[in-house]
């Protein structure tokens, strides 16, 4: 079966997630396409067990040459997939005892309101200021993206700024209402979080949006563009508000743990900490 035909397949299974409201597509050697719909795993009906050569022809057939040269190379690889008039992905490959896994995250195009996400109103204040951190945390799929999503449509609709996205990968894609949007992304407009950070004063940014402050160089430069006169929005892999504080200085050497603290108390705006629950339906 040619490439077309593959990508035809592993399509068809994330259009059976999308029309399921679900999250994720998962496959691996040896189990049945796997779909998680309200938190909830279930095979997609009416496919085969996948072993490895099948699981890569898949995957591979959304990679361009050079991500399938990368992911070869580095074991690991992130990137967005998107199906015009369906849904954006964001898909993760991994190796696992020497074969190919892929999670692939459900992105809607439509981006929902905070009001749709009933996210309390103090969100929109932080939107409205000119300048400060501000953290939104959970653990992994909690829906951080997504309120951030929420948090710089807000901006867009309400303010005539300049906000640059720094996201791996770019998920929710935003056209410009009052305000002008820049979107990098990791591994094809930036190196790394960091490295986009250091020249980010170059670019006149209003409101910077770091995807992941993951070490200590990303999050010093973003607290200090929060420092010099920028809205700074960010995430964290933190449960709630204390914890936040306390991993954002204890990354620091502690020669250095006095002047974090100082930053941060002078420029944190506010944490947004929330965990994502099923539905009672």
């Amino acid at each position: 079966m040619g490439m077309t035909d593959r990508r035809a397949e592993i399509e068809s299974y994330m259009k059976f997630v999308v029309d399921r409201q679900g999250s994720d597509l998962i496959l691996k050697s040896g189990r049945r396409p796997i779909a998680r719909i309200f938190g909830d795993m279930t095979d997609v009906t009416g496919t085969p067990v996948m072993h490895d050569e099948l699981v890569r022809e898949l995957v591979f057939s959304l990679l361009t040459d050079q991500q399938r040269e990368q992911f070869l190379r580095e074991y690991e690889l992130d990137f967005a997939h998107e199906i015009p008039g369906l849904a954006r992905f964001r898909v993760n490959l991994m190796f696992q005892r020497g074969t190919v896994t892929m999670v692939a995250r459900v992105i809607p195009f439509t981006i929902k309101t905070a009001k749709e996400l009933g996210l309390p109103p103090v969100c929109l204040e932080f939107c409205m200021r000119p300048r400060g951190l501000v953290l939104v945390t959970g653990p992994t799929g909690s829906g951080k993206t997504t309120t951030l999503a929420a948090m710089v449509h807000h901006i867009n609709q309400n303010r005539p700024v300049h906000i640059l996205t720094i996201e791996d990968p770019v998920e929710f894609v935003h056209t410009p209402i009052k305000a002008l949007i820049n979107q990098r992304e990791l591994g094809r407009d930036t190196h790394s979080f960091a490295n986009a950070l250091r020249e980010v004063l170059r670019q006149d940014p209003d409101v910077i949006l770091v995807g992941e402050m993951r070490d200590l160089e990303t999050i010093s430069l973003a607290v200090t563009a929060a420092e010099t006169g920028h809205l700074v929005l960010a995430t964290l892999h933190t449960t709630d508000a204390v914890q936040t504080v306390d991993r954002l200085i204890d990354v620091f050497p502690p020669h250095q743990q006095a002047q974090i603290r100082m930053q941060i108390s002078v420029n944190l705006v506010g944490i947004i900490s929330q965990t994502l629950v099923k539905r009672a339906d």
